[in-house]
């Protein structure tokens, strides 16, 4: 079990979690703003503020390198914080724990380095139509370069993996990738019964964990998966970190990714020597202050406790999606799994035929911030037969006071469409 999810589930205060982040307190446009993009990236509590500005006011010094006092006290936090990442998604190594400068480039270095080393004409990768293009092209580009096939497992009406046929999608394949949590659908996926069905036909299973990680407790132990993506940024850590978890004989068995300093035992004329992991795949000066501040963000998230994060957003989702219905009806169509227990707080929304840009822009005069746009999944916009959703994506910091202003601003922006001229 994580550190966290062994904690028992305490109601949530998200008044009190909101009081931890400064930026809510302000206002946009004379309003108080109403923050629902964390699907995007989380707000930042003060408690990692505080950390990631003590590193440079009081242990700014690059790390593994120097002898010196302060030297030593910054490779200390990072390797702490590496502890701590370790301890929260159930690690069997802080070793395995790779750190990267978002989930992008830990899903990169995966099909980079052991695809190119164990990937050739006629295998085949199956990825799911839920996916991040994240989790796409790096497999598109394997494909135009080695002839890789991109398989795709579809989608049921109501967004969810349809698994009828993964015996048959299942030949060939050498790699499962898929997204844990849908960041357009809010989708959960059974990422361990995947991992299971890729293991027995010899594949392994790569997850996407970015929007998941941030939401609900995480083991990627009893997940039983090869390698795990995610980023900081959307568990309320510094943008500029991410991390790519692997079984160590995987990682061992994999070239570097980056050639340069710190992947190195040694350098001669002839040629190199890889590190240990994990520095072997951690080339060049790391980002100390965002590994430290990711640090904190769990030491954050672990006094909230990861089941009370979970309880707190299956609340609050299941009360947007009966106020939203309640109050709009057939004007508003949120896509997705219906059930609060198969989903995240995500919420992909079409509003009458008003564009989702337009919409979001109307509901920022009220200071509630919604993304709009494909969200980075354009193949998924294309199953669901729309270019573009307005995106309402939920946190430990809402409530339902912000549900409430989201639909009171929905309703503002239908009558403003209504009366601009055709």
């Amino acid at each position: 079990m994580s550190a966290s999810s062994s904690q028992t589930t305490t109601p949530l205060d998200a008044a009190a979690v909101k009081a931890d982040f400064p930026l809510l307190q302000r206002e946009v446009n004379g309003s108080p703003i109403v923050y629902l993009d964390s699907g995007a990236t989380s707000q930042k509590p003060r408690q990692v503020l505080k950390v990631i500005d003590a590193y440079y006011h009081e242990i700014n010094a690059n790390v593994h390198r120097g002898a010196y006092h302060i030297a030593e006290l910054a490779t200390s936090a990072m390797e702490q914080a590496r502890a701590k990442v370790q301890r929260f998604i159930a690690a069997p190594s802080s070793s395995e724990i790779i750190f990267t400068k978002n989930a992008t480039e830990a899903i990169n270095l995966v099909a980079h380095s052991w695809g190119r080393a164990n990937l050739s004409e006629g295998d085949v990768v199956l990825i799911t139509g839920l996916e991040h293009h994240a989790n796409i092209v790096p497999w598109h580009q394997l494909a135009a370069e080695r002839g890789v096939e991109v398989r795709w497992i579809p989608l049921t009406d109501d967004g969810r993996l349809d698994l009828h046929d993964l015996d048959s999608l299942l030949e060939g394949v050498r790699l499962v990738a898929l997204s844990s949590a849908s960041k357009v659908l809010g989708t959960l996926t059974p990422v361990r019964e995947l991992a299971d069905a890729a293991h027995a036909v010899g594949a392994l299973c790569l997850v996407d964990a970015s929007q998941s990680v941030p939401h609900l407790p995480t083991n990627v132990t009893e997940w039983d998966c090869d390698f795990v993506a995610f980023t900081g940024h959307k568990m309320c850590g510094p943008t500029g970190i991410g991390v790519l978890w692997g079984r160590s004989e995987l990682l061992e068995a994999m070239p570097p990714f980056m050639g340069g300093g710190e992947m190195i035992l040694d350098v001669t004329m002839e040629g190199f020597t890889p590190n240990e992991l994990p520095w072997k795949f951690e080339a060049g000066t790391p980002p100390i202050a965002q590994i430290i501040g990711l640090g904190a963000a769990v030491d954050y998230l672990d006094s909230i406790g990861m089941d009370s994060v979970r309880a707190h957003e299956m609340a609050l989702t299941d009360y947007a999606l009966r106020t939203l219905a309640d109050r709009h009806g057939d004007d508003l169509l949120v896509h997705g799994p219906s059930a609060v227990a198969d989903r995240g707080g995500v919420l992909s929304m079409c509003y009458r035929d008003i564009h989702p840009h337009d919409l979001s822009q109307v509901l920022d005069q009220r200071g509630v911030c919604v993304r709009a746009g494909h969200h980075c999944a354009k193949p998924l916009m294309r199953l669901l037969g729309v270019g573009a959703t307005t995106r309402a994506s939920l946190y430990v910091y809402n409530d339902e006071s912000d549900i409430d202003a989201l639909s009171e601003a929905l309703t503002e922006a239908g009558d403003f469409f209504a009366h601009q001229p055709a």
